[in-house]
């Protein structure tokens, strides 16, 4: 049996501190070494909870020789910057979604981890969600036929705060870039247009944000498969996730799970159990599984999810906001 990898993990927000439990209590193969946020109580927090480190700076924990690996879930813009530290250090490197919101940060961050030759996986972790995987291995096993229409509903419970959508890139580069993940991971074919719109129907002060909170986006692939994604900040029955393959052969579909089978009838018709309210009760299993691949890629495995699977997506979310702003088809060359 292999060592744990070390992990050092870098951000404990609510996306980090998830990882560190992860990471300490329910992945096999690992164990979380150190961590480092710029709010060190927030680190500290962590620390203490999961009997890491604390370090006192990214760069003391990404060089450190007990740190085997980094996992990179600090604010979106530091995110290339983390990453370039860790290829200088040689050390693999995760990195959450998305890479950055500037396509030429991206571009240094990749040239910099292909001439490490550092291993990077990007966390795209819907691509490890049992039903949405079975979906895309009907489609890879080519048992839906030749795929003519993916159909993607995404929609959360509730907004998140103004002060996050003011620096998140919008809808379209933090909500719907794992949708444009999921597009291309199910139809194995990269977006060769895209089509959005959109408008502010649930909170004013998104809008006043410049963001959306409710679009609609058309993708055009390269093989002809057409994806068509609808999103909305606010479903008041749930976390709504679900993704269905249309082709020449037959259908595959990923509906919601309920938080539980049980259901009763009256007079008034069913009542079933709600759907899961957030990202935490719906996919902590495709968090799991994503770590075992980094696992894997640790060990010598490829790349899962791989720099140029987080790049294409923001070009898609950043042609999907010209779209918006244009009223027009934004081919996906045009922005990079």
């Amino acid at each position: 049996m292999s060592d744990p990898v070390r992990i050092g993990l870098l951000g404990c927000g609510r996306i980090g501190y998830m990882h560190a439990e992860l990471l300490s209590r329910r992945v096999q193969g690992t164990t979380l070494a150190a961590v480092y946020d710029v709010f060190s109580e927030a680190a500290a927090s962590v620390a203490e909870a999961y009997g890491a480190q604390h370090a006192s700076s990214a760069a003391e924990l990404i060089e450190a020789d007990d740190v085997d690996a980094v996992a990179i879930c600090s604010s979106t813009d530091t995110h290339i910057d983390l990453l370039v530290e860790a290829a200088a250090a040689g050390k693999p490197a995760f990195v959450e979604k998305p890479l950055s919101l500037d396509l030429a940060e991206v571009d240094r961050g990749i040239a910099a981890a292909t001439e490490a030759g550092i291993g990077v996986q990007v966390g795209f972790n819907r691509r490890f969600d049992s039903a949405h995987r079975h979906v895309r291995d009907r489609v890879a096993a080519g048992e839906v036929g030749d795929v003519h229409l993916v159909r993607i509903s995404s929609r959360d419970p509730d907004p998140p705060p103004i002060s996050y959508i003011e620096v998140s890139g919008g809808i379209f580069c933090d909500m719907t870039i794992h949708d444009f993940d999921m597009a291309r991971f199910v139809t194995g074919s990269e977006a060769v247009e895209v089509y959005a719109t959109g408008g502010v129907r649930v909170d004013p002060a998104i809008g006043e944000a410049g963001d959306l909170d409710t679009a609609v986006v058309i993708v055009t692939h390269a093989n002809g498969a057409i994806t068509t994604i609808d999103n909305s900040r606010r479903a008041v029955y749930g976390y709504d996730q679900r993704l269905e393959a249309f082709g020449s052969a037959g259908m595959a579909c990923s509906d919601n799970p309920t938080s539980a089978t049980a259901s009763y009838w009256d007079a008034d018709g069913s009542h079933g159990r709600p759907l899961p309210y957030f990202f935490l009760d719906r996919y902590i299993p495709s968090y799991e599984a994503e770590w075992n691949a980094f696992v894997a890629m640790v060990h010598g495995g490829p790349s899962p999810v791989t720099l140029a699977d987080g790049r294409a997506p923001l070009v898609m979310g950043l042609a999907a906001w010209a779209s918006v702003r244009e009223g027009r088809p934004v081919p996906v060359a045009e922005i990079g």
